[in-house]
């Protein structure tokens, strides 16, 4: 694997470990992250420091990935996909002082290997997407997905196991 450090107007890449034969296209934000063999990042994504993609992944544009997330191998995740890793985010402290790293808990997300999540689909955080599961289009996931199951609507319920 190779540690890129890349700054320029076209694509923001920092401290990335990215394995062999990854494609990522342009206007691409990572930092601090790993994203593994033979996967392509579609453009318009951020990808934040401690996040993990693994191989084989599509990850189509538009989509945020946050820190604590991890990506296992041959995952499909759709355009404009949220992930969330603060359940109760504030701007300020109590005090009214700006937040910092220390002041909030950084819950994280796991997606199974071989799991497909939907354009525009928003994944709550300190949950499991399980290997091979669907989630539908636009859902909201709250909770867990167990494997091979398939998932739609806010918030996200079985509506299918394959």
């Amino acid at each position: 694997m190779e540690v890129l450090s890349v700054n320029n107007s076209e694509q923001c890449l920092q401290d990335v470990i990215v394995g062999n034969n990854v494609k990522i296209f342009k206007f691409v934000n990572a930092y601090g992250c790993s994203i593994g063999d033979g996967s392509k990042v579609g453009t318009f994504v951020e990808i934040q420091k401690g996040a993990s993609i693994g191989k084989n992944c599509k990850i189509s544009s538009h989509t945020f990935i946050c820190e604590g997330v991890h990506i296992a191998d041959e995952v499909f995740v759709g355009h404009n996909v949220t992930f969330i890793n603060d359940r109760f985010p504030r701007a300020v402290t109590e005090s009214g002082d700006p937040q910092t790293e220390e002041d909030w808990e950084c819950l994280e997300t796991y997606v199974e290997q071989g799991a497909s999540i939907g354009s525009s689909a928003t994944i709550l955080c300190g949950i499991r997407i399980g290997a091979g599961a669907i989630v539908g289009a636009g859902s909201v996931v709250t909770k867990n997905v167990d494997p091979f199951s398939v998932v739609a609507g806010n918030p996200a319920r079985v509506i299918r196991h394959l």
